[in-house]
């Protein structure tokens, strides 16, 4: 069904650079760059899809039945999106609050063209019908002349705030009164940044975001007129085989250019109480969803609140695994454990309706997921965070950020956090990344 061919290049990074600049042609694309992060569940350098032969595109009713049988009929590598609002087909759920960006609720494409990106060995996957534009499009990506960077210009975006602080600590407050009521044990707030009547360049956009992140599970997405440049720096949920793997992020310190205050920074954020509460309990909601799928006494916490860093804050992670058998269906697995654990809170549905109630925007797909399932009915997905999405008909952007809130929460210290990771997308987008 697919040729392979693989070619080998002297500067992987300036390829990624050209690779990019050539697929801006295509209306369907997801770009998947790990920059250079290496864990023991690291898939691949880096990974493109573009060109649709088939796609599947709909609302939240119904949408895990269509993606199984769009999933087991194409038989092929498909790659594309989940948004937070498939919550309501696996609940008695609804999502009413404002959406400026209008995503379909699912899309997924068989790509006629993949190509993957391992050290240094570039591996053209192309369905036959197109195999013999391999050489032709390698040599049309090597041969593109890259302009030299030019520092970016600030910006005349004005970004707004759905929520004022006033109206964050209000409704911040409403949450805790639940979680003092024992209504939930813990629930993830966001609020949403955003521009009207605003162009941007969504490549642009994505190389200064990356470029100052340098985050494992980075996506360039884009549908029609439709765009996703993130930095995330967690994966949602993975499967190699038989092995199920998930990596809730909860806990998020700053760095700082001080190399001993930074270290304290992260000394600090290892032995938070509060932050290792936070993790813990999404551990265990984890734990319960990939239960779901596993066979019985293989689920297991192989890390617990562990602390990363990256360029723009420190993070803690855990790494909880599961054994499925053979022949579980693959879009199950993911529909018995979404939406993720750290996006939503504890008791999850009720955390949900919780998010629903006292947040102003639709998600959609920010805390959503991106990623693809191979012919192997294996798959990789990360969490939809750290980005910036963009409706160019509409010419609204949009990024949100959100905190976990336990009942040791301060409203005040939420907000700051919030703030420090909004820093990075309002940087980019306001043309101030030096």
């Amino acid at each position: 069904m697919r040729k392979s061919f693989s070619f080998t290049v002297d500067d992987v990074q300036e390829f990624k650079s050209k690779l990019l600049i050539w697929s801006q042609q295509f209306y369907e694309l997801v770009w998947l760059d790990s920059n250079l992060h290496k864990d023991k569940y690291s898939s691949v350098d880096g990974l493109l899809a573009v060109d649709a032969l088939t796609a599947l595109s709909t609302d939240s009713f119904n949408a895990f039945e269509d993606l199984k049988t769009y999933q087991s009929e194409t038989k092929d590598w498909i790659f594309g999106y989940l948004t937070y609002d498939l919550k309501n087909t696996t609940e008695r759920l609804k999502s009413e609050n404002f959406d400026g960006l209008q995503f379909p609720e699912l899309y997924f494409f068989q790509p006629k063209k993949i190509i993957k990106i391992q050290g240094n060995t570039v591996l053209f996957m192309y369905l036959n019908m197109v195999d013999d534009e391999i050489e032709p499009d390698f040599n049309e990506i090597a041969n593109i002349k890259l302009k030299k960077e030019k520092k970016l210009k600030e910006k005349n975006i004005h970004i707004k705030m759905r929520i004022f602080k006033d109206d964050y600590f209000s409704r911040v407050g409403k949450m805790l009164q639940k979680i003092q009521r024992g209504d939930i044990y813990e629930a993830n707030f966001c609020q949403e940044f955003y521009a009207e009547n605003t162009i941007i360049n969504p490549l642009e956009t994505f190389n200064q975001l990356n470029k100052i992140s340098k985050a494992p599970f980075s996506v360039f997405l884009k549908l029609n007129d439709k765009y996703l440049a993130s930095a995330s720096p967690e994966r949602y949920i993975k499967k190699v085989g038989t092995k199920v793997i998930s990596q809730p992020i909860k806990g998020t310190a700053k760095r700082s250019l001080n190399k001993f205050e930074d270290e304290d920074l992260r000394a600090n954020l290892s032995a938070d109480e509060k932050e290792r509460a936070e993790n813990i309990m999404i551990v265990d909601l984890v734990r319960n969803d990939l239960s779901k799928s596993a066979l019985k006494g293989s689920v297991t916490v192989e890390e617990l609140c562990k602390v990363y860093t990256y360029n723009q804050v420190h993070q803690m992670i855990s790494t909880i695994t599961s054994s499925v058998e053979k022949d579980k269906n693959v879009v199950d697995i993911i529909k018995e454990t979404f939406p993720m654990g750290s996006m939503t809170g504890a008791p999850k549905v009720s955390a949900m309706q919780i998010i629903e109630e006292l947040e102003a925007t639709k998600r959609g797909l920010y805390s959503g997921t991106v990623g693809y399932f191979t012919p192997e009915q294996d798959f990789d997905f990360n969490v939809v965070i750290r980005s910036i999405l963009y409706n160019a008909t509409e010419k609204y952007v949009s990024f949100s950020v959100g905190g976990a809130i336990t009942a040791k929460a301060s409203p005040e210290k939420e907000y700051e956090e919030c703030l420090l990771k909004a820093k990075a997308m309002r940087q980019v987008l306001e043309g101030k990344v030096s």
